[in-house]
């Protein structure tokens, strides 16, 4: 063969070889990202080629799927009382990604989840039924804390102490994820939102934490007694009212300067609230038994699904002594979600014991199998012993009974609580923050709720616990136990 055939034959071949491999690459792993790029539009056109599966609260759906009137996409999602639930379901969007259950559930709700694939799905390559998301959601409460905060900027967590599950997560303002759901109008709906100075996006029951002031006196109060600091919440402490911060010339007084708090006990001190009795309690305690308390309880837990992930709730580290007081009373840089103290009260009212949080309680098939029990997966852990759990319940009781906590009272069922008002903003120059946290139980049924309202219409004098948190507790305590 002649010498410049053959070198270009080789060359012809070597090619082919290269197209070759070049051709395999795109198509089984470059075709796999441009497949799973979320710019591709056939994905989303896939995702809207049919109903999607549903969010399931009480056996019914809050969620639907609506045939569309023109363009490439088939369906798009609805919903059924959507401000009323929104900061559980989140939004799936034609526009955007899609958000709470209806993010973590996506692959199982558009029916892309091998799990759902049947040995015929599997041969044709076709998508399967979407499944469904069963959640623990208690419409009653859900609807109580709902219409309780009305106009209110704030959020309220409902949980079963018993058995985890989350019965209620309200953020208030709310919005209507229907107004997101079709690419047309969508994008015009999103601008409003985002420019909304009151961020009704935001999920404020799980994702914004925020001083906890006064109800973070519970876990200093846990700690104290289990460290054996206190024998008793009727021990009294030695606790100088006011109270001098270590290191300073500053004096930490008492919302009621006529209240008992000098030398009080630990049970007075919640009663009234007193600011000196906690502050030197966390001194001395030292800042570090009480994170180590904080955290059993669950803050600075980075990684808390329910199966939404929570902002992590701050206990803060390398203090000095004048700020380590101040974390006694829940100030300085401590932050928690109303859901971690739902957490807080949840383990008290269960004798000490903290079953794992969760607002999804299975996820079924197409035909309604169950794909997994997220209730029988539910861990628990000994957070205080028993015989603390019993006496912070009834410190608690008292709060309610003749204490700050009164406007929680409800007739016939057992209440204990705690409650808290924030400072805001530099020497506390804004609206305080309004807190209440407690546990409910009546007829064999318990409840454990945690309500903050960041901002109400109430006179910056009336913004207490009492008076603007506990009403919402009340009526999801009532809602729970009826």
């Amino acid at each position: 063969m002649n010498k410049t055939i053959r070198r270009t034959s080789v060359f012809v071949l070597l090619l082919v070889f290269a197209l070759l491999v070049r051709a395999t690459w795109v198509q089984y792993y470059d075709g796999r990202a441009l497949a799973d790029d979320k710019y591709n539009r056939r994905n989303v056109i896939e995702t809207y080629a049919e109903p999607l599966g549903n969010i399931i609260v009480a056996g019914h759906s809050v969620t639907g799927s609506a045939r569309t009137k023109s363009g490439d996409l088939a369906y798009k999602r609805t919903y059924k009382d959507g401000e009323l639930y929104a900061a559980v379901t989140g939004y799936a969007s034609q526009a955007y990604a899609p958000t709470q259950l209806e993010g973590i559930y996506q692959d199982l709700l558009n029916g892309t989840d091998n799990r759902l694939k049947t040995v015929m799905d599997t041969v044709t390559d076709k998508r399967a039924q979407p499944g469904d998301v069963v959640t623990t959601i208690d419409p009653d409460v859900q609807k109580a804390a709902y219409d309780a905060l009305g106009a209110k900027k704030g959020a309220a967590v409902a949980i079963d102490p018993k058995t985890g599950k989350i019965l209620a997560v309200v953020s208030t303002p709310s919005y209507d994820p229907t107004s997101l759901t079709d690419a047309n109008t969508a994008g015009t709906a999103w601008k409003k939102l985002n420019a909304d100075p009151d961020k009704p996006l935001t999920n404020r029951a799980l994702r914004q934490p925020l001083p906890p002031g006064s109800t973070f006196k519970l876990v200093v109060a846990a700690a104290a007694l289990e460290d054996g600091l206190y024998s008793s919440v009727d021990q009294r402490t030695d606790s100088p009212d006011p109270y001098t911060l270590p290191g300073t010339t500053r004096k930490l007084s008492n919302e009621n300067p006529n209240a008992p708090c000098e030398n009080a006990s630990i049970r007075t001190a919640l009663e009234y609230s007193c600011n000196n009795v906690f502050a030197k309690m966390a001194v001395k305690l030292g800042q570090d038994k009480v994170r180590a308390m904080a955290e059993k309880f669950g803050f600075d837990d980075d990684s808390q699904d329910v199966p939404v992930r929570a902002y992590t709730s701050v206990y803060p580290s390398d203090m000095n002594e004048s700020s380590t007081a101040l974390t006694g009373i829940g100030q300085y840089d401590v932050t928690a979600t109303p859901l971690q103290m739902a957490m807080v009260s949840a383990a008290i009212a269960n004798g000490g014991k903290l079953v794992s949080p969760h607002m999804v309680s299975q996820i079924t098939d197409g035909g309604g199998d169950v794909l997994k029990n997220y209730d029988d997966d539910a861990g628990t852990k000994e957070i205080v012993s028993s015989s603390t759990a019993e006496q912070l319940q009834s410190a608690m009781q008292t709060v309610v009974e003749k204490g700050t906590g009164t406007n929680a009272q409800i007739s016939g069922v057992t209440v204990g609580g705690k409650t808290g008002t924030a400072q805001h903003g530099e020497n506390n120059s804004q609206t305080p923050y309004a807190w209440f946290t407690s546990y409910g139980k009546a007829g064999g049924k318990e409840v454990a709720v945690a309500v903050v309202v960041e901002q109400s219409n109430a006179a910056r004098s009336e913004v207490s616990g009492n008076g603007l948190a506990a009403p919402v507790a009340r009526a999801m305590m009532k809602a729970a136990l009826d």
